[in-house]
């Protein structure tokens, strides 16, 4: 994957785009593309990239025109299915310079128009500009994978896959945050495109195109997602038995896996963490990887994270060559303002910050490229949470029934602190609400409403324009028309996809950590074709009774070691808050709880702040924090630092001439304007 980003004059008025603006924002998101960087330019529009090359080595140079040098683009991901759709336009008579999927995207824009993103498979973020028409056309891929961030100001439009790359842009861009953001933050656990934790900074949404034409914004999806509608018989649906899934399913990823393997000119290696997601991965994908296959693991210095033992049964099953890295606390500690910098967003969990030590060692060891299992829980309903909203649902029925509740104790056995280890409380927990069982969100407002607890530190000002929003409403009111005629495992899975998934575990915790160190993540759980068949399975053969991902354990039953497969869900975890109050803590800590930083920040309340961090600091001699105060903390501090680097010190980047790809009309126009 790369670095794209880019400038847009909105109207006849508006000065071209500037050509040191342009090397400013190609630099700042060097990190995403260290191999090459481009430039193009003219008095309309300006495109920047910086490469991480992964196909075609030699000639896949960004941003790349047509043949007659009229339309451009520059492109982040990959299309796994570009070999097919070359065929096609071949065969309709386009040429081709490269061997690059870039290329083939340009094409098939230009044959199809904005229906040819429904023909890709794949992971991108991309910008086409045409000079003629005055049009630019941003995209972004169905599940949110790659990034793509837009600002209008100034008469211009300012778009990157990065945030930090717009503000490198131009000084006079207002650098503040968004209230509304941080409501979806502290609710949600991430802002949801098209809102970010910025004012005025927005994200592109998942499965949509935004055009330009001739400065006039217009957005709309070009993919929905589908799922069985109740009471439609003639719905595409996959009607056959338990054991037909399994075997259309392994086909399927099969397919994904392979092309993932084989479509790049670099080494591919596997994340490993030991569960059954990523351990079904790196056992497909030692089938296409050659001679050599390289695995990569996080162990942990607390024992109660660290899952090794499955890690290297799996290791030694594929034969792999198996790299580790053993985190600790004090790790994460040390790591964790470069994070926070590269996930550009407040994080309430820790979890990140193991994940960019990994990405480390994945580009130590000389790969470029890892397949993960992430999107595996989402597609084939294996979290907890959905067998909660599955028995909440049960015991709606019957509120009374006392039996019904004794099944809350089959979630979260992970959890030191697991909220069903107290019937009378888990009753209480859970059973808020319990009334609402029909309506939309209701799997999710347990989490949503634990979470809302944290804006309880927010001071005044903030907690008085964010009783203005409503987190939970906004999202619920971008649902697709089809979401009530869906099953409620079905809006489960639509609405963790949506917020989750695209929003912090594809972000925060995917590309924003792999890309730190210009590693890029390919996924086949999430591949078009695999998820459209997990879409079509009855519910059953995702969650059989409250087992999880039932299909998936059959389907592994005889390609993994037994106690993979029959292991209980551990979640991937890390230590959080009191990570960050050994004795030896970074001193940033203490400055970002400060008192002036807080006022300075104007976020959180003192008072309420620095009662909890005295909490924190008395558990350092043991004992565990809650759930809500560890996320608390972990919120407060992300938030903290995010506001030093990014709103009260304004970030910039040196420059950098050498460009592979150098076009500049500005001075030479030989197109229309």
């Amino acid at each position: 994957m790369c670095g794209i980003a880019g400038i847009l004059a909105l109207n006849a008025t508006a000065k071209p785009p500037s050509r040191e603006a342009l090397l400013r924002m190609a630099a700042a998101v060097s990190h995403r593309g260290p191999d090459e960087r481009g430039l193009y330019r003219d008095r309309r529009a300006g495109l920047a990239h910086a490469r991480l090359s992964v196909v075609d080595l030699q000639h896949g140079q960004q941003p790349l025109a047509d043949a007659e040098g009229l339309t451009w683009i520059v492109f982040n991901g990959e299309i796994f299915n570009y070999l097919e759709l070359r065929d096609r336009l071949i065969a309709l008579g386009h040429r081709f310079r490269t061997r690059s999927d870039t290329e083939v995207v340009l094409h098939a824009y230009q044959e199809w128009g904005q229906a040819a993103f429904e023909r890709l498979n794949g992971q991108w973020a991309l910008a086409i500009w045409n000079a003629v028409s005055g049009r630019l056309v941003l995209s972004r891929d169905r599940y949110g994978i790659c990034p793509l961030h837009f600002c209008e100001h100034g008469g211009h439009l300012f778009f990157a896959s990065e945030i930090k790359a717009i503000f490198a842009s131009e000084a006079s861009i207002p650098r503040s945050l968004d209230p509304a953001g941080l409501d979806q933050t502290f609710t949600l656990w991430a802002a949801v495109a098209p809102q970010t934790v910025f004012q005025g900074i927005r994200e592109v949404r998942p499965g949509h195109v935004r055009v330009y034409d001739k400065g006039v914004a217009h957005e709309q999806a070009f993919w929905q997602p589908r799922f069985p509608k109740i009471g439609d018989q003639d719905e595409d649906r996959f009607r056959g038995s338990l054991n037909e899934a399994v075997e259309v399913v392994q086909a399927a990823l099969e397919a994904a896996t392979a092309s993932r393997m084989t479509q790049a000119d670099v080494p591919v290696g596997c994340y490993l963490s030991g569960g059954l997601d990523s351990s079904l991965v790196a056992k497909l994908g030692r089938r296409f990887a050659g001679e050599r296959f390289h695995t990569f693991s996080l162990r942990f210095a607390d024992a109660e994270y660290d899952e090794t033992d499955f890690q290297r049964l799996v290791a030694a099953r594929t034969a792999s060559e198996h790299h580790e890295i053993v985190v600790s606390r004090g790790d994460i500690a040390d790591v964790f303002p470069d994070v926070v910098r590269h996930a550009e967003r407040p994080i309430l969990r820790t979890a990140p910050a193991p994940l960019f030590l990994l990405s480390r060692l994945v580009r130590e060891r000389g790969i470029k490229v890892v397949l993960t299992g992430e999107g595996a829980d989402e597609m084939f309903a294996g979290y907890d949470l959905f067998r909660e909203g599955k028995i909440r649902r049960f015991w709606g029925r019957q509120p009374t029934s006392t039996r019904r509740a004794l099944l809350l104790q089959r979630l979260y056995p992970y959890l030191s602190r697991s909220p069903v280890h107290e019937q009378a409380l888990a009753r209480q927990f859970f059973g808020r609400n319990i009334a609402a069982h029909q309506a939309p969100g209701f799997a999710h407002d347990t989490r949503w409403r634990t979470t809302s607890a944290i804006k309880r530190l927010f001071c005044p000002d903030i907690s008085a324009a964010v009783e203005r929003s409503d987190a939970v409403t906004e999202l619920l009111s971008m649902l697709p028309a089809e979401f009530r005629r869906w099953n409620p495992l079905a809006q489960d899975q639509h609405l963790e996809i949506q917020t989750l998934m695209s929003s912090y575990l594809l972000s925060a915790q995917g590309d924003r950590m792999l890309m730190a160190h210009s590693v890029e993540g390919r996924f086949p759980f999430l591949d078009d074709n695999v998820a459209a068949l997990a879409n079509k399975l009855p519910d059953a053969y995702k969650l059989h009774g409250l087992d999880e991902k039932h299909v998936l354990k059959r389907m592994a039953a005889p390609l993994l070691p037994l106690e993979v497969v029959a292991r209980k869900k551990q979640p991937y975890r890390a230590p959080n808050a009191l990570s960050f109050f050994a004795s030896d803590a970074p001193a940033y800590v203490g400055d970002a709880l400060s008192e002036t930083a807080l006022r300075a920040a104007g976020v959180f309340d003192v008072k309420s702040v620095t009662s909890l961090v005295r909490k924190c600091q008395a558990k350092t001699g043991g004992g565990d924090m809650s759930n809500t105060d560890n996320m608390a903390l972990v919120g407060v501090l992300s938030t903290q630092l995010l506001h030093q680097q990014f709103v009260a010190v304004r970030p910039g980047s040196a420059v950098v001439p050498d460009l592979s790809v150098d076009v500049d009309y500005e001075n030479r126009q030989r197109v229309p304007a």
